[in-house]
């Protein structure tokens, strides 16, 4: 009798467990479908919620459904799909090489890829100069963007994990090899720079900048094509990802082919950086954020905490692109200065107390 009563107090505390966490995701859904409501209807021109209802389910005179199906819907989306690749990517990250600091951004993967980019816009020809500020670069390759993007994050990607082979290499030691690998790709990106026009210097400068507008309908696809099975892949290996915060020996011990599962997750985390620094610039922060936010809600149990922060992840660009839309109307300040306003104290909060641990 004793081990019975026993057995349903574990079983109602588990439930427990699980029903906190559900209702955590189910919370940020809401928050997120409610946000893209909102910042559909925001900008220089202010639509109602209803007007903005109404446009999504039928077609209605004037000037909102332009509005919102040419220009606010493709920011939106690619907003939440950036948002939540970014997130992911940082999730695994900070798994495979189980080091809270790491994420796209400042392991210098994003830095790769923005010189992959720029790379391929000023010497490649895959880009040309627009006429308005908000346009300065139209990619008319961006095919050929994200291959080169790819191929430069892969070098940085090879890198880390080069280092991550030692077992003496300290989370600190590997956020500085980020640190001078940034320092490496933006040399390079300065260098593009030196021998460009004036015209070429200021569109690499602001394209650099990290801006969700800039995605059209096909840009969005294309993002959507390359992150969303990413992600899905992540989701599908969540239990290896957890053995292996349980360090190498015990994710063997449980069958996992722990080099393996660490190459291939982080090929696919630089693939999706490199997607989104590509179309959208560098978008800071985001990678690292998210995932400490939602940790401290449901823990590091990675079947919760990757969906989580995928939602974290939409919520803070959406979020943080909205504000940027309203902030200094009519202009429009780019996203990722905000990302890095957001980003950078926790940033620095988190490396103090790792020093002082």
């Amino acid at each position: 009798m004793h081990l019975d009563t026993r057995n349903v107090t574990e079983s109602c505390a588990y439930t427990g467990y699980v029903r906190r966490k559900v209702v955590f995701l189910v919370v940020c859904l809401g928050v997120l479908v409610l946000l893209a409501f909102v910042s559909v209807g925001v900008g220089s021109v202010m639509l109602p919620i209803a007007d903005v209802i109404q446009a999504l389910l039928h077609h209605s005179p004037g000037n909102a459904e332009t509005i919102i199906w040419n220009i606010r819907l493709p920011r939106v989306l690619a907003a939440i799909t950036c948002g939540a690749g970014l997130a992911a990517a940082g999730v695994v990250m900070q798994s495979v090489l189980r080091n809270p600091l790491s994420s796209p951004y400042t392991l210098g993967i994003s830095q790769a890829a923005a010189f992959g980019a720029a790379f391929a816009i000023t010497t490649l020809g895959a880009g040309t100069l627009g006429r308005l500020l908000s346009d300065a670069i139209v990619v008319n390759n961006p095919w050929l963007v994200t291959i080169c993007a790819f191929i430069s994050s892969l070098v940085a990607t090879a890198v880390i994990l080069l280092v991550a082979k030692y077992r003496s290499i300290s989370p600190e030691v590997m956020i500085l090899v980020g640190v001078a690998l940034a320092a490496l790709f933006t040399a390079g990106t300065t260098f593009l720079q030196y021998f460009s026009s004036a015209e070429q210097i200021a569109a690499i400068v602001f394209w650099t900048f990290g801006d969700v507008g800039r995605a059209s309908w096909t840009d969005l696809a294309i993002i959507v094509a390359v992150v969303i099975p990413c992600t899905g892949y992540f989701m599908v290996r969540r239990w290896d990802y957890n053995a292996l915060d349980s360090g190498d020996e015990t994710a063997k011990s449980l069958g996992v082919h722990v080099e393996r599962v660490r190459t291939i997750a982080m090929l696919l985390a630089s693939l999706v950086a490199a997607v989104v620094v590509s179309f959208l610039g560098i978008i800071g922060f985001i990678g690292l954020v998210s995932p400490h936010m939602v940790r401290r809600f449901i823990g590091d149990d990675q079947r919760y905490l990757l969906f989580g922060s995928c939602l974290a992840g939409s919520i803070l660009l959406l979020g943080a692109d909205t504000v940027a839309r309203i902030i200094i109307a009519p202009a429009v300040l780019p996203v990722g200065v905000l990302t890095a306003f957001l980003g950078a104290p926790l940033f620095l909060y988190l490396l103090i107390r790792g020093y002082r641990s």
